[in-house]
């Protein structure tokens, strides 16, 4: 630790202990109501949203406000090891000092004689590293790898980890000639008609997609939707034109809307 780290220290923890403290006083009897009756299960929602939250103000670089998101994100770190401790399970410290003692193991190069010579080097350290401490070295390579995430994250992270064994196209050109030989499936499906196959097929066009995304560093899952805050401005500015020429979207043609959608790119 060092002398800022030791400074900061004390006041860090106060505050620590303070929002801990809240959690406990709204979850016991005379408290709030609504956050009594949270399980785990029922908190899941509020997760994912704030954690979205936090993804979109850092696109943004929103960073004051990216304070208030990671506030509302520790929140729900502490909410859930509040359910826990009530359970008998463990408590936020043991949380803490789990993440803390999985740092140390992980970054031999920093707390042990490890050497390392670049980040490709520490990546492949610390999977290793992790494979062993879960007994994963007699599993599948691929076992249990982004278990939970939403399909197009755990598409990438399952690309990446396959292609830190070699599993991956040699350059980009045979990734654009995948996405064209599964778009022509998918177009092959919609002339047979079988919905079944073309689900499957659509399937694989998404994966090549993110496999082209990957290979660059682009996070698929923030590239759609920077798309979708596109297509969102778009159509509101569509809209307005519309409106504008004394029109709106249910008697507008699809020629009309889609004149107003050129303008408004």
């Amino acid at each position: 630790m060092d002398d800022r780290e030791m400074i900061d220290c004390p006041e860090q923890e106060k505050q620590m202990a303070r929002l801990r403290a809240i959690m406990h006083r709204l979850r016991a009897p005379g408290g709030c109501p609504w956050d009594a009756e949270q399980t785990h299960e029922s908190l899941l929602p509020n997760l994912i949203e704030e954690t979205y939250e936090t993804v979109d103000t850092i696109k943004r670089g929103d960073w004051e406000h990216l304070k208030e998101e990671l506030g509302d994100l520790l929140l729900q770190v502490v909410f859930h090891s509040e359910l826990a401790e009530e359970a008998g399970r463990y408590s936020f410290d043991d949380v803490a000092r789990g993440v803390s003692d999985k740092l140390v193991r992980r970054h031999p190069h920093v707390y042990g004689d490890s050497s390392v010579s670049d980040t490709d080097a520490v990546l492949n350290q610390w999977d290793a590293i992790k494979r062993q401490e879960k007994g994963d070295e007699e599993k599948p390579y691929l076992h249990d790898v982004g278990k939970g995430l939403p399909a197009m994250l755990r598409a990438a992270k399952l690309q990446k980890k396959a292609a830190k064994v070699g599993f991956d196209w040699p350059d980009d050109i045979g990734v654009v000639e995948k996405i064209r030989e599964e778009l022509s499936e998918v177009e092959d499906e919609l002339a047979s008609g079988d919905s079944e196959k073309l689900g499957e097929e659509l399937g694989d066009l998404l994966f090549s997609v993110v496999n082209l995304a990957r290979r660059h560093k682009l996070d698929p899952e923030i590239l759609l939707e920077s798309t979708n805050l596109k297509f969102e401005d778009r159509f509101a500015a569509m809209d307005a034109a519309l409106q504008a020429a004394g029109k709106d979207l249910d008697s507008a043609t699809l020629d009309e809307m889609e004149a107003k959608w050129q303008q408004s790119k």
